[in-house]
């Protein structure tokens, strides 16, 4: 008996040990990809900040700063280099750190009065061609633009998308693509002879399946922001940080492995139980309040702990945004332009510092 009783105990613990242990959680940081002067500081940044406290992501809001080949008049001026690139990929890799390259995409394609690259060359991809960019822009302006879309449906389009994509995907040898897709306003609309009457979540979802489908090809996640999968009056969370333009219903039209980034700037709103529920993987977001970021760290971590198996790995971490230049952030983090009304993006970021430890 005694033989038995032992030779089960011995089992217990030989399963216990075998068992997986809890996949570490993604601590991020979203960021606009450095300038060609600002390369080698960056770097710096990655190897002797961002690595030794924990960050183990970094998603780079590349756009169009990349001398691409596939299509060489969308290139930013004073963009990347192949060769530049090639030095924050071998960085990356040689501190742990997974590199994410983003081009925003449907939404976006605007900004302050300024058309993006994409509409700028193929303007015949705008999805409502008659409202125009003013020049004493305003916020947001008197027709209630915010930022343009492209038309999901053109039939030219997604050979355009799919060839910057892969292109960027190689470069940076990465497997996983962010989309952004956020904040999209312009969907379905009257004007657009292919969109016009059709279903905004189905439009919605269309986009983000097709770009899923293509990346997947080649083993690659999709990331993109939550807010179009939320509803805003249910949430109460409003126009831009859910939809209220009926792309909501999206959220159980899209692919379940998609990444799902839910950004929450004043407050920690709890909505990533809502996609972890959905069977999302799903990462919190936060920006330039402190105490903000310190609340949804403990609610990463109440989620994490307190869940079933089958849903605490979808809360899948947390990532820092920021949403000015590189070379702004480097110059607040390093105290060369101490902005106090930018201040919290550092303390934010130095907050999620070595919030998840790996067990020795």
């Amino acid at each position: 008996m005694k033989k038995t009783l032992l030779a089960i105990l011995l089992t217990v613990v030989t399963l216990h040990e075998a068992l997986p242990a809890d996949p570490p959680p993604v601590i991020g940081l979203c960021i606009a990809a450095p300038s060609p002067d600002r390369l080698k500081q960056f770097i710096t940044f990655m190897e002797e900040e961002l690595a030794p406290n924990g960050v183990n992501t970094l998603v780079l809001r590349v756009d169009y700063n990349y001398e691409f080949k596939s299509y060489p008049d969308m290139r930013d001026e004073g963009a990347l280099t192949e060769k530049e690139v090639k030095k924050l990929v071998r960085a990356a890799r040689e501190h742990g750190i997974a590199l994410i390259p983003q081009i925003n995409l449907l939404g976006h394609q605007s900004w302050a009065g300024k058309i993006g690259r994409l509409l700028e060359v193929y303007p015949e991809f705008d999805e409502n061609p008659s409202v125009k960019m003013p020049a004493d822009y305003k916020w947001p302006n008197d027709d209630g633009l915010y930022c343009k879309s492209y038309c999901p449906l053109h039939p030219d389009l997604h050979q355009v998308v799919f060839a910057l994509v892969d292109e960027i995907m190689d470069v940076f040898e990465a497997s996983a693509f962010h989309a952004g897709m956020d904040e999209v306003f312009y969907i379905g609309e009257e004007e657009c002879p292919r969109c016009s009457g059709k279903d905004r979540s189905e439009l919605f979802s269309g986009e983000v399946n097709t770009l899923r489908d293509h990346l997947a090809a080649n083993d690659r996640d999709l990331w993109i922001w939550g807010d179009r999968m939320l509803d805003g009056e249910t949430t109460g969370l409003g126009m831009w940080e859910a939809s209220k333009n009926d792309t909501y219903r999206s959220i159980d039209m899209i692919s379940k492995d998609v990444v799902i980034c839910d950004w929450h700037y004043e407050r920690a709103d709890p909505t990533a139980a809502i996609f972890a529920l959905k069977g999302f993987r799903v990462i919190t977001c936060p920006y330039r309040n402190p105490e903000v970021t310190k609340d949804q760290l403990e609610m990463l971590e109440l989620f994490r702990t307190n869940s079933a198996r089958g849903v605490k790995d979808r809360y899948y971490g947390i990532m820092q945004t920021i949403w000015s230049p590189a070379s702004t952030f480097l110059d607040l983090y390093y105290n060369e332009n101490p902005d106090p009304d930018r201040v919290g993006q550092v303390e934010s970021l130095k907050s999620m510092f070595n919030f998840y430890t790996p067990a020795e």
